[in-house]
Order: structure tokens, then sequence, then C-alpha cells
């Protein structure tokens, strides 16, 4: 990749390329790859109606509008989280996310596209989000234990892109600020898997990285099960080099490691729970596809678009991690054009407020370096000679 796209460039990469990525996987969200064929005559390649025409009044998903370039959820709980540092303008923790995250949970009305309605966040996220309200704001539980308990999903991981521009090219930073933030939410490989999406994205945000460097990096700070999912799946993705084949590849890869089972509708006995064994889906499959695409950020989404299951999720995290790699200019004008304007929602504003954050964090933290440095230089003394 270039190395002269510079922080703005890629900060607004990775938060509009998450967020294109979420609305062109909504439409796919929840069902098979046979499915998706057979409903869109095809592979999905860009915006498509929802795949229940009568939306209103569809099971499971219903009243949900997605499709029709509609963002939801992922990209709903991104742009709070992204409300959350522009107040703070520093690095984060779990008491951040139970001061200032939920109450816009709560508090805040704002369109959801979805709904096709002005209402609160909490009115629409996901069971395993409105846990924060329920643990943060009613439970008073310690926020770095409140996550323990949750349905162990990708629900952290899904809104952590901006946690990777805040330390970009750190990626053990990112990944150690997002395992003590999504503590307030998430528990075992939940948890993990939103430490190694924030890591993913500061390495994407490198001047010279790839597609391999990131994978690189994602496995030296992975734990457990996620760093074996990671391998399982890199392994597989190595040996395929067109997202419509990796799709089967991809998912025998991650098999073994998915507690949801074969039927994403149906989960098994075991699905979501505690395990040191076990990954999320999401992320090791979005991985996987960036590997297989080179980066590419057009092949590395639909992917993740046709793949099935949580089609809406796997999109968005491959498309942070290529929009941290490549910067805006990889994302197609009229892709984000048409989902900006459905979803009533600005997409660029996100990623230069993330921009002007990660700036005044970098200055931050050089200083809290120099400071360090000072007080280590005084403990070893004055140099003396032989």
């Amino acid at each position: 990749m270039a190395a002269d796209i510079g922080l703005l460039d890629r900060s607004v990469g990775v938060l509009v390329g998450a967020a294109v990525g979420d609305a062109l996987g909504g439409a796919t969200e929840g069902w098979t790859t046979d499915q998706i064929r057979e409903r869109y005559g095809g592979w999905v390649t860009g915006i498509v109606p929802p795949f229940n025409e009568d939306w209103r009044h569809a099971r499971p998903i219903a009243p949900y509008h997605k499709g029709d370039g509609h963002i939801t959820d992922d990209t709903l709980m991104t742009h709070a989280l992204v409300d959350v540092y522009a107040k703070r303008r520093d690095h984060l923790d779990a008491y951040a996310i139970a001061e200032d995250l939920v109450p816009l949970l709560m508090g805040e009305r704002r369109w959801i596209p979805e709904l096709e309605a002005d209402a609160l966040l909490l009115q629409r996220i996901f069971l395993a989000e409105k846990w924060l309200v329920a643990r943060l704001h009613y439970g008073h539980v310690d926020p770095r234990e409140a996550g323990v308990g949750n349905i162990v999903n990708c629900g952290a991981a899904m809104y952590m892109a901006p946690v990777g521009v805040v330390n970009a090219a750190d990626p053990e930073g990112a990944y150690g600020e997002a395992i003590e933030m999504a503590s307030a939410h998430q528990s075992s490989f939940g948890r993990e898997a939103a430490g190694v999406l924030a890591a993913a994205v500061a390495a994407a945000m490198t001047d010279g990285a790839n597609a391999r460097s990131v994978i690189d990096a994602a496995l030296r700070v992975a734990r457990d099960g996620t760093r074996t999912a990671i391998e399982a799946v890199a392994d597989a993705a190595s040996g395929v080099r067109e997202w419509t084949a990796a799709i089967p590849v991809l998912r025998k890869a991650i098999e073994p490691f998915d507690t949801v089972g074969p039927e994403y509708r149906a989960p098994s006995m075991d699905a979501r729970r505690p395990s040191r064994t076990k990954a999320i889906e999401e992320l090791p499959v979005a991985l996987g596809m960036v590997l297989v695409a080179d980066g590419d950020y057009e092949a590395s989404v639909l992917g993740g678009v046709n793949y099935g299951r949580d089609t809406d999720s796997i999109a968005s995290m491959a498309g942070a991690i290529c929009g941290g790699l490549g910067g805006r200019g990889v994302i197609r004008d009229d892709w984000h054009d048409r989902i900006a304007e459905a979803s009533r929602t600005p997409l660029e504003p996100a990623g230069v407020t993330m921009a002007e954050v990660a700036a005044d964090v970098f200055a931050k933290d050089a200083e809290r370096c120099r400071e360090l440095e000072k007080r280590r230089a005084a403990l070893l003394g004055p140099a003396t000679g032989p």
C-alpha cells in the first residue's frame, strides 16, 4: 500500500469503510450463501433490497429495514463510540463506557435507518448491547467486570475500529485499550475479538502495511482460541485468490472454533458460552477475506457480504481494515453516496473526528513518554565512566 496516505485519509477510510461494509452486508445478514444467491439471482455485488420485501412483518428480524443501503447497529454503535472519544479526547477505559457511552444509548435520539424513525439507540441495539445498560446503569456493576455473563459474541468487536485509529501504528496499544474497554461489555473470546480487531485496524494504519502484515499483527496479540482460529483461517486463505471460492474454504476452517453451529438461526446448546478454545466467527473470517483479496476493499467486503450468517459484521470489519490500508480513495463513491443518503447519516465526519482526536492523543502520548523517560533517567542516576 502507498506510504504517503496520511492520518486523516486513513481514519476516514476506516470509518467509511466500516459503514459501507455494514450497510452492504445488512441485507444478507442471517442467511446462507445459497439462500442469498437464490434470493438475488447470483452474487450480491452492491446495494440490494431487503431479503424479505415485507420487512415490517418478516421473521425473525422484523421490524428492521435491512438493505437498501441502510447502516445497522454496527455503525450506530461505532459512531456513538466516536462521540465518546470526541468528548474525552484521550484513551478510553471501561469507566468511560459506563460514564459516557451508556448515557448516549439511553438518552440521545438519533435517526435509526432500520427503524425509519428518530429513536434511542437502546431501542435498536441487540440484547448483548442492551446488557451494557442493564449492568452498568441499573445494576451498578464494576465496569471492568460488567461483561461477565453476557452473550459471548461480536457485539464489542463490531464497534472497536475507532480504538485502532486512536492507536494507529501501535497494534499492541490498540489491543490493550480495547481489551480494557470491552471488559464493560464482553468476556472470553468476545472480549478477545474486540482487542484483536482494534489491533488489526491499528496495524492497517501503518505506512507500508499490507494484508499479511495485518494478519501478523493480529497473531502477535491474539490469545487462546482466537489466535488458533486466525491461524487456521489464514492458512486456508493462503491457497485462495477469489472471494467467491473462499467462502466455503473459510467456513470450513472456522467451523471447529465456532460455537453457534451450522444453523445460524438455530444456535447449538453451547452457543456463545465462554471458552478458551473457541472464537467468534466474524473476526477470523473478515481477516481471511482481507488476506484472500490481498487488501482490496471491494473484494474483501463482497466476500463478507456473500459469506452468509453475520454478514454485516464480517463486511464491516473487513471494510475497516481495508479502509485503513488504502484510505478513503479505495471505497467506491457511488456506494458511499447512496448509503449516506439512504441512511440519512453522513459517513465521513466520524473519520474526520477520529483523526483529530488521534492527533491530540498522539501529542499527549508523546508528552507522557517524555515525562516517563525523565523519571527513569532520575532512577538510573548520572552516567559514570569506567
